[in-house]
């Protein structure tokens, strides 16, 4: 069970050595707790909101100042949580850090859970379930788009889309009842099937955002193949930009894999950069092949990379033929640059991560490998099973009340799918809530937002 009759502290910032730090502390009583502990020229609960003051924090039982700080004063309901709240900025010593930290929980202060001060604000209708989600995926975003995409859940597009939805079907419900209730009236009034068909219809669209929202939600895993010495590691530093990983003609250099994030035109995407793909070598080569083996087998897309003046080697066809066979796979003939080139096959992009030749057409071509990027510029998409699974159900309800309307079922049968309808759309802003759902949502926020 929540409970919103304490006060909790958090570090907001992460966790580190920095130039500043800040606390962030929530709950009724939060100011007047903060009195003893901050000296300056106002005590915290004689302060306004959104005001600041600059002081110290002491130890109220010895004195002791533990840090020169700003003290940001928020006042319910007008604060993120919608309770008395405050922000300290303190020096970022990890070391300062925990001694303040210590000395508030020694003083009235409980430690905040993961998610929490949001968790509190949606609790107190500060914010519905779609923008408090929406807070844990600006903070996750990795690319632009993704930031971009969240900032329009946080702010309540997709609350303002599914709110048009419900007040369709909420006017059709008031229809149906108003005939439930008065039976005795003997003109039947037609049901208005078209906001029915209108709703489900908008629920289909948003169904077909979810596609584009996990891409930018989780982003995607590219792995880069091929036999060793092939150029995979000079690749991944020119998408990289920069020189991560070691690159030398020593066949078996990369022995693990390396991974990084890059954005692809706004894409997240997870790239991996392999160890050769050969028979033979030492055990620790050997293992570092298996684990490409395993990276292969979850990969959303391979380029798979043949030095170009080399050529296919026995067997190589057949293994590109077969990692392709279950993910999309460019074919890549690199070196393209030295003198002693072979012809590419049809279907290889030339490049030379040597020059940087041919790398802009690999990166349009791996872009469209995911089609589902060219929705990065919606205004609204859905981005979590929670939401997919409650307008999957939502939809279902609308369908299967408008089959019982073309059957001239009893409208108190069609009532039933309405309302069953509203409960999913419900549980998407959270006006219909279960607490295992709460904590699945809030467990994966970071402590101190």
């Amino acid at each position: 069970m929540y409970r919103l009759d304490d006060r909790i502290v958090a570090l907001a910032t992460p966790w580190g050595r920095s130039a500043i730090a800040v606390i962030r502390a929530s709950g009724a009583g939060c100011l007047e707790a903060l009195d003893p502990l901050f000296r300056g020229r106002k005590t915290p609960s004689s302060m306004r909101g959104y005001s600041l003051a600059h002081g110290a924090l002491v130890d109220p039982g010895t004195g002791e100042m533990l840090d020169e700080v700003l003290l940001a004063v928020f006042r319910a309901p007008h604060s993120y949580t919608g309770e008395d709240a405050a922000e300290i900025s303190c020096h970022g010593s990890p070391a300062g850090v925990e001694r303040i930290m210590r000395t508030l929980r020694a003083h009235g202060f409980r430690a905040a859970e993961p998610g929490e001060f949001t968790l509190r604000a949606f609790l107190n209708g500060k914010l519905d379930l779609t923008e408090a989600e929406a807070v844990h995926e600006v903070v996750s975003a990795r690319t632009a788009n993704a930031h971009t995409l969240a900032l329009h859940r946080l702010e309540g597009r997709l609350r303002a889309r599914i709110d048009a939805i419900k007040e369709k079907i909420a006017s059709v419900v008031a229809e149906v009842e108003v005939q439930l209730d008065y039976p005795e009236e003997d003109v039947e009034h037609p049901v208005s099937a078209h906001l029915i068909q209108e709703a489900s219809h908008e629920v289909d669209g948003l169904l077909a955002t979810y596609r584009v929202g996990r891409l930018y939600r989780e982003g995607v895993r590219v792995v880069l193949a091929g036999r060793t010495n092939a150029g995979k590691s000079s690749l991944f530093n020119l998408f990289m930009r920069e020189d991560r990983a070691i690159v030398s003609e020593v066949h078996g250099t990369t022995r693990d894999y390396l991974e990084g994030w890059i954005s692809l035109k706004g894409v997240p995407v997870l790239l991996y950069d392999t160890a050769g793909i050969r028979d033979g070598g030492d055990p620790v080569e050997a293992e570092g092949i298996r684990r490409t083996r395993e990276i292969l087998s979850h990969a959303d897309a391979v380029i798979y990379l043949v030095d170009g003046t080399e050529g296919l080697s026995e067997g190589e066809e057949a293994l590109i033929a077969e990692l392709g066979a279950e993910r999309p796979l460019i074919p890549v003939w690199n070196k393209v640059d030295a003198s002693a080139v072979l012809p590419p096959p049809e279907g290889f992009i030339p490049l030379s991560c040597r020059t940087g030749e041919g790398f802009a057409r690999l990166e349009e071509t791996l872009h469209r490998v995911f089609p589902e990027a060219e929705g990065g510029g919606a205004e609204v998409v859905i981005d979590s099973e929670r939401q997919r699974d409650a307008l999957v159900r939502c939809r279902d309800s609308l369908e299967g009340g408008l089959d019982a309307l073309s059957r001239g079922a009893p409208l108190d049968a069609l009532a039933v799918y309405l309302h069953d309808a509203m409960e999913a759309l419900g549980e998407i802003t959270g006006e219909v809530t279960r607490e295992d759902i709460l904590e699945r949502i809030f467990s994966c926020f970071c402590v101190g937002k």
